[in-house]
């Protein structure tokens, strides 16, 4: 299966950056995290581009997670704190740009694909969108503290116990009724919404918009605690190797709690 790619059209002022690996539900791979960071670069360079719009290819997923064929080559619980390092980079850059982005969901949007649309600042779906970690019953690894912070803020502590520590994944009308999504529309009416939402924002107040997200970021990420321990043991564990191995082999993982 080809690594995909992450691709960038301007139109005007507005960006739309495409997750494009439909084969995989769009499934993220290191190249497909880099060429997202270093397209966010080129958006911050632009001061033509107003919006920036992210949405996943093929209709069927947002992003569906990282691709777990990577971590076959985890050796301990220091890839695990390597790796979140990165996404927490990956996301920091996303979440850093001056102008409003806007994410658009159409299907599975877990994993890393709800840390990026998390990081967003406006979302709209479609009724067949699906949010949530389910990694307690798929991989046995651990989000980093950060993007918790963000899933808290977006969702509430309650519902992200649930997503976390149950598995749920949330349908969109939860979704909305969390303040998560802005709007729930039809797939066919979903083009026409996005353009609509994207050409607002254009034509407000950008320096309020720039400074406004700046303040939220530094409310949101302030003050976080260490972690590390807590990655180091989740990656380091039997049941992270067991996770992966698993769901590669298409079974159920065997969980040991050590």
């Amino acid at each position: 299966m080809s690594d995909g790619t992450t691709r960038l059209a301007i139109d005007g002022a507005v960006a739309t950056v495409t997750f494009d690996r439909p084969a995989a539900r769009n499934a993220m791979t290191w190249a497909m995290y880099q060429q997202l960071g270093e397209i966010c670069e080129q958006l911050k360079a632009n001061p033509a581009i107003r919006v920036a719009c992210f949405r996943g290819a093929g209709g069927e997923a947002f992003v569906a997670g990282t691709d777990i064929e990577q971590f076959k080559a985890f050796k301990d619980g220091d890839s695990g704190v390597e790796y979140e390092r990165g996404i927490d980079e990956g996301i920091a850059r996303l979440e850093a740009l001056p102008i409003p982005t806007v994410a658009v969901v159409e299907g599975w949007c877990v994993g890393g694909g709800l840390a990026i649309a998390t990081a967003c600042d406006i979302r709209i779906a479609t009724p067949s969108a699906r949010f949530g970690v389910p990694i307690a019953r798929t991989l046995g690894n651990c989000l980093s503290i950060a993007n918790i912070a963000r899933l808290v803020a977006a969702f509430g502590k309650p519902r992200v116990q649930r997503m976390l520590i149950a598995a749920e994944v949330l349908v969109a009308d939860e979704a909305r009724g969390a303040g998560y999504l802005a709007q729930v529309v039809d797939a066919a009416e979903l083009d026409a919404a996005a353009a609509k939402l994207c050409k607002q924002l254009a034509g407000m107040a950008p320096v309020t918009q720039a400074v406004s997200k700046e303040a939220l970021q530094r409310l949101l990420l302030g003050h976080l605690p260490e972690a590390r321990d807590l990655i180091v043991r989740a990656y380091g564990s039997e049941d992270f190797r067991e996770g992966v191995t698993a769901f590669t082999e298409k079974r159920a993982p065997a969980w040991r709690g050590r």
